[in-house]
């Protein structure tokens, strides 16, 4: 479970850089709210939408790919934050975009659009 922890954060952290390096402004990391969790949000500069990014890191396929952790149950929470977010920060009228960060041994795949 600790090492389950440290594997995350350290995704968590990666994810964070590539997407500064992507040119993405990184709006808030670990957002929580009565409803759930999102990893990371920010702003796609380029395409001028609020990105909701999950973020998925283990260092072995040997239970599958990360990205499979985010199923349908997993989206549809993901979904409320996100909803919840975007009316309080009155963002409902902006373009809005679900993200997966799959980091599977260090390496970094980024699925834009991925639900």
């Amino acid at each position: 479970m600790v090492n389950n922890i440290l594997v995350g954060g350290l995704g968590e952290n990666q994810a964070v850089e590539y997407l500064i390096n992507k040119k993405y402004k990184i709006l808030e990391t670990n957002y929580k709210c009565k409803l759930g969790e999102i990893d990371i949000i920010c702003f796609d500069k380029k395409t001028k939408t609020y990105v909701f990014v999950e973020v998925k890191a283990r260092g072995t396929a040997k239970f599958g790919m990360p990205r499979e952790a985010v199923n349908s149950y997993k989206q549809n929470k993901i979904k409320m934050v996100a909803t919840s977010y975007a009316q309080s920060n009155r963002l409902l009228e902006q373009k809005l975009r679900f993200d997966v960060i799959e980091i599977l041994d260090g390496n970094l795949t980024h699925i834009i659009n991925a639900f």
